[in-house]
Parts: C-alpha cells; structure tokens; sequence
C-alpha cells in the first residue's frame, strides 16, 4: 500500500518535496547489507573503506557503513598507507568488537515522497536477511531518522513546522514507543520547557537571526529529538559551529527528526509507522488557525501546577489530530 502524503507535494519553486533517511540497524554483516541494498535498487558498490561503502543507484548515493567514526577514519588512512601485520591485527580487533556495540547504519540520498515505497521495499529484504533492531537487546539504542525537506527554509515555515513538532512531541513520543535504552540516551532529549514556552508563545515571532541565536542559547547540541542544527547551519554555518563546533553537523535545508524507533525486526513494523506519526506534525505546521489553538491549548497545559502524568497532554492533544 502506498504510503499517504502530506498536504503540501511541493517546495515553493515547485519541486517535488524529498525525505532522507538514515535506519540503525544490526544482526546482518556490512557486506550483506551492501549487498541488499545494491542488489535491491540496481545499484553499484563503492567501497570507500573496510567499515563505509556507496552504493550508487538511480535514486543516488546510499551508504552503508559501521556507526563508528574514529574506526572509518582509521580504516581510510589504512587505505591509503597499508599498516604492519601488528597494527591491522588491532584494528581488525577494534572492528570486530565495534560490531558487537554499535549498528551499521544506512544513510539514504533524499528521495522524492513518490519514491518512499521503494525504501519499505528494501527495509523487508533486510529484514528477511536477519536484520535486528531497537528492541533486540537492552543497550541497542537504535534509531529511524527522518530529514524532510521543508516547502521552503524562511522564518515563518520553519516556525511552523517547529511548533506543530513541539505540540506534538509527547504524542510522537506515546505513538513509538520508544525503548529504555534511548530514552535514557542522550540522544533525543527533549526541549528545555521554558524554551518551549517561548517558542509556542504567539508574541514569539523572531526573524531568522533571533531564531538562530536563541535555538543556540537553549540547545547547543545535536542531541534534540528534533535537531535543527543542520537547518540553522544551512542558513548560518560560522554562527552554528561557533557554538556547536561538531563536525557531524552537516548543513542542509531539512528537518532532522531523529525519535523513531527502528524495529526493522518487526514483521508488523516498516517505514510507514513512523512517518503516519510525522504527517500529523505536517498537517498541523499547514492548518496555521488549529496549529494556534494547540499552542495556546499547550502553553496553558505547561503552565498549570497539576504534573504532566496526572493529566497527560499526550492524551489532551489528541482532538486536534488529523
């Protein structure tokens, strides 16, 4: 079944929208999934090193690799200066451990929302392989990343998109369910609650520099459920890693939402899941009068003594889901 699409196909230069992907995974060799993602798309393998290779498809370039960079830096310089007998023994060492510790990942080119099948297609393949994900074992903290390319990058839509997500965010929260070991991870923490009461604030309307700045003061860190860092150095890269200075912060005019699970196990579980859960926050940034009333809703919810688990604004939301 096709997956549904939001209500905006298009960027404001009458594109169509793309959505990148990035799936943590493990159970299977790197070489098998180099092997499944070429042989799935068409594609031709490049290696670029013992631990990272492209495959270059129609869609353009995939990359599987180990999620482990001091090892693909290692094995590149290898590479290129061959090591002693002693020193490939050691990396092979550190590589084989690393295989028991953290996932393989595969970082998907953008692809336009027409082509999304084509990635549930590839995710069964591997997941018929033997590929294991976030709820394989306890320290697996394994994750789907999506990067949706927004209409347009000025102030007012990313304003709306970044509101209707933080809304939104105790409901995404429920819908995937997310394990322990990524919730006790610092990898996708939510936003500082005052800092979401200033943003959801209708007198909050900064223009592009503001936003920068005032992101940075509350969230100087790619570890946010919604990382808008790569968004923010697209528009200003010096002022992002002024504060920043992660290399990983790779500018691009895309949301980063990095919350889903990846349950590529899961015989119930594709791609679909997570991104039903991402349409409503696209349907919400495009009704801007319901996207509002949930803000105005939301920042009275923040502002009431009783506790959140006593009355749930996951649950309060809900009426205002599409």
């Amino acid at each position: 079944m096709p997956l549904a699409m939001p209500p905006q196909l298009t960027t404001t230069q009458g594109e169509e929208r793309r959505l990148g992907v990035e799936l943590e995974l493990s159970g299977i060799t790197l070489e098998q999934l180099v092997f499944v993602v070429a042989d799935t798309l068409k594609g031709q393998a490049q290696p670029v090193s013992d631990y990272e290779t492209d495959i270059l498809t129609e869609d353009g370039c995939f990359r599987a690799e180990l999620d482990f960079d001091y090892l693909k830096q290692l094995a590149r310089e290898q590479k290129q200066h061959p090591p002693g007998e002693l020193e490939q023994a050691a990396t092979d060492l550190l590589g084989s451990l690393a295989l028991q510790l953290v996932p393989l990942e595969l970082v998907c080119p953008p692809l336009p929302l027409s082509r999304l099948n084509e990635l549930n297609r590839l995710f069964g393949r591997l997941r018929e392989l033997g590929a294991q994900g976030t709820r394989h074992a306890l320290h697996y903290a394994f994750g789907l990343h999506l990067n949706p390319e927004l209409p347009d990058t000025g102030i007012h839509t990313i304003l709306r998109y970044f509101r209707a997500y933080l809304c939104l965010h105790d409901w995404l929260d429920a819908h995937e369910d997310i394990v322990a070991a990524r919730k006790i991870s610092p990898y996708i923490r939510a936003f500082p609650k005052d800092y979401v009461k200033q943003v959801i604030s209708p007198a909050y309307q900064p223009d592009m520099t503001q936003f920068i700045e005032d992101y940075l003061a509350w969230n100087p860190t790619r570890n946010r459920a919604m990382d808008l860092l790569p968004l923010l150095a697209w528009h200003n890269e010096q002022k992002v890693q002024a504060v920043v200075q992660d290399s990983k912060v790779n500018k691009r005019p895309t949301l980063h939402y990095r919350l889903p699970n990846s349950d590529i196990d899961n015989p119930l579980w594709s791609l679909q899941h997570a991104w039903d859960g991402w349409l409503q926050v696209e349907w919400l940034a495009h009704d801007e009068h319901r996207l509002e009333q949930v803000c105005l809703a939301y920042q009275a919810h923040l502002n009431q003594l009783t506790p959140d688990f006593i009355d749930p604004w996951g649950i309060k939301v809900r009426p205002w889901l599409r």
